[in-house]
């Protein structure tokens, strides 16, 4: 290891943003650099997009810029393609330009997780995901789009395939995605005459007999009966075969056209470390000793969800892809990185769940904290307390707060901006047409 080692750390999310924030700032002067690799300049806190996609959060406040809170570490956008952790070096494709290898002594291995698809024909064309801003932005101009569209048309066709909504996968981001939109677009509706909360039609599809597998049975059991009694429909036991141009097709032989298809039907880990041929487990998450090490690459260590992190609070168990762990590991791995730099034993990872909490739309939730269980507005307040803690740094807590406040004076703003996702249609057309017909030129030209 050189004088002054070299600690590389990739992926910017939970694990890495937390990660790296304690090095910075308990590492001593000159003991290490750091540097961040990550396809985005931000970290997203993703439990705060359904509420930005609803419009009760500025998007804008719920990612935290890298550059800005990690001042001590060196911030490189870019995706890691490989690890050769024999010579040390990982390849590193900048957001432009060629690739590069980038040596290292320490490296933490933190991508974290990608979505898991299926090999649905249409899925590419017409769904989109749901773990980033930009994706969330998207979904309330869309959903907001469609009432415009809804409201104006006379074809009842058009009007029925626009007010169609489709929510593919029952975890905790599809659930709150769809809770959180409904009642969006329920509130919109009230300056829309034309249309009645009736006339929408929400279909959450799970593959599974039961939603939210994070809680108890009784707990989802009631969160559906919640849902059904909004007029939503929740789907289980059914996947979706097409979607080709909006047209959606169930497993239970049932059709129907939508305009809008979310995709939340699980992750799975970052192929990176079984691309590099390090070792994975059956899910393809690297594996991990219970102090973060990597076993038998020494100076590697990992966390988050793309680890295999052993669960010592539960005998031969592992610890769930969950941002509560994530953050929890992300500060005993710093810790560990820095022991082991000083010569010291790294000590092992050990966090019992404390619980889960969810919203279903403004003042509505369900949560489960130590086997206790709790719904409505009650849990709906525990919901944003708790991410409120979590969500990293203070200039994010205030502007979230400050959003929460604003809302409830003001009640949210339910205003499309569609143009966002195509700025240069208009600005297309109109140069088109004055190729086509020159206007008349200026007076003494």
């Amino acid at each position: 290891m050189t004088e002054r080692p070299h600690i590389l750390i990739v992926g910017g999310g939970y694990v890495g943003l937390y990660a790296a924030y304690r090095l910075q700032k308990k590492l001593r002067g000159g003991e290490a650099t750091v540097t961040v690799v990550d396809p985005r300049p931000t970290m997203t806190y993703q439990p705060f997009l359904p509420e930005a996609a609803a419009g009760s959060i500025e998007p804008r406040h719920v990612v935290v810029p890298l550059r800005k809170v990690l001042r001590g570490c060196r911030v490189v956008t870019g995706v890691v393609t490989g690890v050769d952790h024999r010579r040390k070096v990982a390849t590193v494709v900048p957001a432009e330009g060629v690739p590069t290898e980038l040596p290292y002594d320490v490296i933490v291995l933190a991508a974290g997780s990608v979505a898991r698809t299926q090999p649905v024909p249409g899925l590419a064309e017409c769904a989109i995901g749901f773990s980033t801003v930009g994706e969330a932005i998207y979904l309330r101009n869309q959903v907001l789009s469609r009432l415009d569209v809804a409201a104006s048309a006379t074809d009842p066709e058009v009007r029925r395939r626009a007010l169609t909504f489709v929510v593919v996968g029952g975890g905790y981001a599809g659930v709150e995605a769809f809770g959180e939109l409904e009642d969006m677009a329920r509130f919109a509706l009230r300056v829309y005459p034309e249309l009645a909360p009736s006339d929408m039609r929400w279909v959450l599809v799970e593959a599974a007999d039961r939603i939210m597998p994070e809680v108890s049975p009784s707990l989802a059991e009631y969160t559906v009966r919640r849902l059904e009694k909004r007029g939503m429909r929740v789907l289980l036991n059914t996947t979706v075969t097409s979607m080709v141009d909006g047209h959606v097709v169930l497993s239970d032989g049932e059709e129907f056209d939508a305009d809008t298809v979310v995709w939340t039907a699980g992750v799975r880990a970052n192929p990176l470390a079984q691309a590099s041929g390090l070792p994975v487990d059956p899910r393809g998450r690297l594996v991990a000793s219970t102090t973060l090490r990597v076993p038998g690459y020494e100076g590697m260590w990992t966390a988050g969800d793309s680890a295999a992190v052993p669960d010592l609070s539960a005998e031969g168990a592992w610890c769930a892809p969950s941002a509560q762990h994530a953050v929890r590991q992300a500060k005993l791995l710093a810790d560990n990185v820095i022991r082991s730099l000083r010569g010291r034993e790294p000590k092992p990872y050990k966090h019992s769940h404390a619980g889960s909490v969810a919203s279903l739309g403004l003042h509505k939730g369900v949560a489960e904290i130590y086997g206790i269980r709790l719904r409505g507005v009650i849990a709906w307040l525990m919901h944003r307390a708790y991410h409120v803690t979590r969500v990293p740094t203070l200039n994010r807590k205030v502007r979230v707060l400050a959003d929460w406040l604003m809302a409830f004076l003001l009640r949210r703003d339910v205003v499309s901006l569609g143009q966002i996702h195509d700025p240069r249609r208009d600005w297309a057309a109109m140069v088109e047409t004055t190729a086509t017909h020159p206007r008349v030129a200026p007076p003494g030209k």
